[in-house]
């Protein structure tokens, strides 16, 4: 085997060599878990001395494993071994798989958001080996009836002495209220390993992440209190309570109509939404969302993603340079309209439906379960302005929304009941621009 040199956070040493049944590590956003467990178990995988393992990755929706826990692993692979790593691990992306040449372990990923995928991951087995890990990436994504699933799959014997069964969860804390705390938290037990870290234990967490992160516990303390100090999230304050993170239809044609919204980004993230609406609720369909990546760049990613362009896209009105990149590309790219008090007027028409966010849309789901009202620091009331912090993804679904909440103007001005079709197929009709939405 090619020598290795790797180096790791000195925080996560007890729980690399913890052999317990279950390990859970959780804490603040950049804090290096994920990347830690991809190094360990790289490291384990590719050692004689485990022979006969194999590993399982899971996300709630299986695709997320490309962006997360493959991405890691692969990192983790190039990074121990260097150019040489394709003589020690074979990685193929289509579908997803990793295969140690040394040891013959193998690592699968797999999801868990609807019936077919539950029932794949109650058939898996290996040529050589057992199921030996699980590496459950989000784990506050999953329900309690997932991890038991999972759990009913680490069983059998091992020839192996060194081997032994393990389920490792790594998630943020995102609600006090989660399964996840009262099941295996705060309850004792000899079989459960918990360990907490945050972004200040990274010692790979460069000075401009710090600066992100002081600025976030000025502006927005309790987001602060999760994403920063890593502690279990308190729902007050909290905007979107009309959420539901679940399998939404990718089809188009489900839906009464779908719009795209755009708030553009380059060290804060350019955030992209596919939204549907159907029956006057709205869906959040699939994302793009990328830091550090110029206007050019996010458009070929939306072309290889196969991005329709005869929808409309509406875009931060800041930057009609950008407007005018995306329109030449071919996407029907517009301005969004934006005037006094715009901002609450969207969070007004949102909360007055029903928001389905699918499972994919990660960094979706994390801005919109800690978006929150702002707090008078005298009064330590909540007021009716927005924490302006990471935001990204809720100022794209703000944007997307303009046309549907135009039609619903537009009747209420002229006294006629709410139509629930939406169906804008061709231009806003002449003399529209004239009516007050906000």
């Amino acid at each position: 085997m090619s020598e290795k040199r790797i180096i790791l956070n000195k925080c996560f040493k007890e729980a690399n060599e913890c052999h317990l049944r279950y390990r859970i590590l959780y804490g603040s956003a950049g804090s290096g878990k994920s990347m830690n467990v991809a190094r360990d178990f790289i490291l384990k995988l590719s050692d004689p001395k485990f022979k006969g393992a194999n590993l399982l990755c899971v996300r709630k929706s299986e695709n997320s494993n490309q962006s997360s826990t493959f991405a890691e692993l692969c990192k983790a692979i190039r990074d121990i071994f260097g150019r040489g790593y394709s003589k020690i691990w074979e990685i193929k992306s289509t579908p997803c798989r990793l295969r140690c040449k040394v040891t013959g372990a193998k690592v699968i990923f797999r999801g868990c958001n609807d019936v077919s995928q539950i029932e794949k991951l109650k058939s898996i087995t290996f040529s050589t080996g057992n199921l030996t890990w699980i590496w459950i990436e989000e784990a506050t994504e999953l329900l309690q009836s997932d991890v038991e699933i999972l759990d009913d799959r680490l069983r059998g014997e091992f020839s192996n002495p060194n081997l032994y069964f393990q389920i490792t969860m790594t998630f943020n804390p995102v609600s006090v209220r989660h399964w996840l705390k009262r099941t295996f938290v705060d309850p004792e037990s000899d079989e459960v390993f918990v360990h907490h870290s945050t972004y200040l234990d990274n010692k790979f967490v460069g000075k401009d992440y710090h600066k992100r992160m002081q600025r976030r516990k000025m502006l927005d303390p309790e987001g602060y209190r999760v994403y920063g100090e890593g502690k279990w999230g308190e729902s007050s304050g909290v905007i979107f309570r009309n959420v539901k993170f679940t399998n939404v239809p990718q089809d188009y044609d489900f839906y009464d109509d779908v719009a795209y919204g755009q708030d553009f980004g380059f060290n804060h993230a350019n955030a992209i939404l596919a939204l549907g609406i159907k029956d006057g609720n709205v869906y959040v369909i699939k994302e793009i969302y990328v830091r550090e990546k110029d206007t050019s760049e996010v458009i070929k990613l939306a072309i290889e993603r196969g991005w329709d362009k005869s929808r409309f896209m509406y875009c931060d009105s800041a930057e009609p340079d950008r407007i005018q990149m995306w329109s030449r590309a071919g996407f029907k790219a517009n301005a969004a309209v934006k005037g006094c008090g715009s901002v609450k007027s969207q969070i007004d028409w949102l909360l007055q439906r029903e928001i389905f966010v699918d499972f994919g849309c990660e960094n979706t789901i994390n801005e919109i379960t800690q978006y929150r009202w702002q707090k008078d620091r005298l009064s330590g009331e909540y007021t009716d302005e927005p924490v302006n912090v990471n935001d990204d993804a809720i100022a794209a679904l703000r944007y997307g929304i303009q046309l549907w909440r135009f039609k619903d103007s537009m009747a209420k001005r002229l006294d006629k009941p709410m139509e629930r079709k939406y169906n804008f197929k061709s231009e806003v009709p002449a003399g529209a621009g004239s009516v007050e939405i906000y």
